[in-house]
């Protein structure tokens, strides 16, 4: 008898319950030759028995014991695959893929570890709160362009795929859900990358500054006559590239 999983709240856990939404989201996911497919917070396995159907080289990580056990009781020929673990203490090591209906308390630091781990994650299909994957999509100009969406997309291109709607979940959240694709465009900035973190970071941190307040302390006349067209904007007004810029006249290459 498949024994039921009850959705926790404190793992911020919705579990998909339309089979055509989890089949345009396996489907989104492409994948290349040898590459790992880690699937993050299983649940009940809505989009694990199509994967499993399609890959073999494949593991789902979960923190659930519940859905542990309930996955390896599903899907008994794949018992190896099913392991308890946090994905954001996960060392990611060889080539991979990550898909998921991610849990909402957790997606955004899922999306960062995908950064910190470029060099081996090609790419990303996953579901998250509609605000927050639009955030990561959105563009310069948008209001909710901010540090996920730059941070994401000078490693990442950015494909915001559809959107799902609360009724499709057990429990239903509040707000509606997104589901986004990233690829990989590269795996280095040509810039001093620990510098571009901290300069997005904090120039977002002041979003309604212009940059020449919210920089200041690192803006020098010199500095000042080579980024002029920058002074006046806020941060949401620059793209990737301008960011790139930026940093490279207020902390040049050694």
């Amino acid at each position: 008898m498949t024994r039921k999983v009850k959705p926790k709240k404190h793992l911020g856990q919705h579990f998909l319950r339309n089979e055509d939404v989890a089949l345009r989201i396996v489907d989104a996911l492409k994948t290349e030759p040898d590459e790992l497919i880690i699937e993050v917070g299983p649940g009940d396995g809505v989009l694990s028995k199509h994967l499993l159907e399609r890959h073999k080289n494949i593991i789902l990580l979960d923190v659930d014991l519940e859905s542990i056990d309930h996955l390896k009781d599903e899907f008994p020929f794949h018992r190896d695959k099913i392991i308890f673990q946090d994905f954001l203490a996960f060392p990611v090591e060889k080539p991979s893929v990550v898909i998921g209906n991610f849990p909402y308390n957790i997606s955004s630091q899922i999306v960062f570890k995908i950064i910190d781990d470029r060099q081996r994650v090609r790419s990303m299909v996953g579901m998250f709160q509609k605000e927050v994957a639009e955030r990561i999509a959105s563009g310069p100009g948008s209001k909710v362009y901010g540090i996920s969406s730059v941070l994401t997309q000078a490693y990442y291109d950015v494909d915001y795929l559809f959107t799902v709607e609360a009724r499709e979940f057990d429990p239903p959240p509040k707000v509606q859900s997104g589901v986004i694709r990233l690829t990989r465009k590269g795996v280095d900035l040509d810039c001093d990358e620990k510098a571009f973190k901290s300069i997005v970071k904090r120039s977002f941190n002041q979003r309604r500054k212009m940059l020449r307040k919210s920089l200041k302390d690192l803006i020098t006349e010199e500095i000042a006559s080579k980024i002029e067209e920058y002074l006046t904007q806020r941060p949401e007004q620059l793209s990737v590239a301008d960011f790139v810029r930026l940093v490279n006249v207020l902390t040049p290459p050694k």
